[in-house]
């Protein structure tokens, strides 16, 4: 750490941004903001609009914009970093932006940001990452920490897991979509269930959706947003800009900062249903129920896995191959026409079918041997 950040350390512990404290008096986090720190009037006009949104903790901009072609715009770098300091005074709104090496967390700290954010791109590379998490021993400054680009959990949790070593107390995800390469409505798949293994993994963790990079449109923000908020997720980062049309990146997905109150007052926030569930004798009943369908489902199975010992002991007799792509084939057309008709989705038909396809295999391998 270099003399300049050591200096400002002390400063950084007292910063009026903290994830836990929004956490533990429920209150739900926004951070708004343009994609990309473009210019000072671009910045300063956002911030006084967003300004009159009494729900924005925190602004948002991007100064240094990992782009996938060189030519597209890259942000202004060190450049903007007077006009986002600008803004934190003039507006009294604490400042965030995304880093993705050390010389970004100290130029960040030295300037007085009040949190940080770790994009999807960066949090991919785990020597990335540590170099970030090595440039921030010995500072009190909250992280964000994006999703990595690729559905992995590992590579997450291992992002977060890095950070917090560093010393880092007051930490959160931010999900933001996967790239699946499969055709999709949205820009990034939500893949809701990786936040909910997330969740299940740290439970302690908070974690914010990025509604603006899973929709990658202006008009599917608002869906994904509640959609977030009923999975009780604790808050959005939403890019918001005051000219979206006219942004230099991400134009599509941007909204003006007028756009963005309306989508926030449009948002229900539910209750969490484990603090009332005592006072909900159906959902008990019905929970009941689902208890009693999962045993009898688990009981198919093992009678299914039995099946296949016994259909692999016939092929190991008769010296045949363990796997058909006719049979396999016929499996996934039946299996996904029967369950459209009772209403399952051809998505997770099939990542149940290749599971159970798997495990089938597994247990006729050991057979084999």
């Amino acid at each position: 750490m270099s003399d300049e950040v050591e200096g400002c350390v002390l400063l950084c512990t007292m910063f009026p941004f903290s994830i836990q404290q929004l956490v533990k008096t429920n209150t739900s986090i926004l951070i708004a903001g343009p994609c990309g720190v473009e210019s000072r009037e671009q910045f300063l006009t956002t911030a006084q609009e967003l300004k009159g949104i009494p729900q924005v903790n925190a602004l948002r901009g991007g100064l240094w914009k990992p782009r996938t072609r060189p030519n597209s715009f890259e942000g202004m770098g060190e450049l903007g970093i007077p006009w986002m300091v600008e803004a934190k005074e003039q507006f009294q709104l604490p400042i965030i932006t995304e880093v993705a090496k050390a010389s970004h967390v100290e130029l960040c700290l030295k300037n007085n940001f009040d949190a940080l954010w770790i994009g999807a791109r960066t949090v991919a590379n785990p020597f990335s990452v540590q170099e970030i998490a090595d440039a921030l021993k010995g500072v009190n400054i909250p992280i964000f920490i994006k999703n990595p680009m690729h559905a992995d959990l590992a590579l997450w949790m291992g992002a977060i897991e890095r950070i917090q070593n560093a010393g880092i107390a007051d930490i959160a995800a931010i999900h933001r979509g996967f790239a699946t390469g499969a055709p999709t409505l949205y820009r990034n798949q939500p893949l809701w269930e990786m936040a909910i293994a997330l969740k299940t993994e740290m439970p302690e963790l908070p974690i914010i959706c990025d509604p603006s990079h899973i929709a990658g449109r202006r008009d599917l923000l608002a869906q994904v947003a509640q959609k977030a908020a009923d999975l009780n997720m604790n808050g959005w980062m939403i890019e918001s800009h005051c000219n979206p049309d006219a942004a230099l990146s991400d134009a599509a997905q941007q909204i003006t900062p007028g756009a963005l109150q309306d989508l926030i007052n449009q948002i229900t926030i539910r209750d969490t249903i484990d603090v009332h569930i005592q006072d909900c004798p159906e959902l008990k009943k019905w929970r009941k129920e689902i208890d009693s369908i999962d045993d009898e489902i688990i009981q198919l199975l093992g009678q299914r896995m039995k099946m296949a010992e016994t259909i692999g002991a016939y092929k190991k007799e008769k010296n045949l191959t363990i796997f058909s792509l006719h049979r396999w084939k016929e499996i996934l057309e039946s299996r996904q026409a029967k369950g459209e008709q009772a209403g399952l989705t051809i998505r997770f038909l099939k990542t149940y079918l290749e599971a159970l396809h798997a495990e089938s295999i597994r247990h006729q391998v050991d057979i084999m041997k």
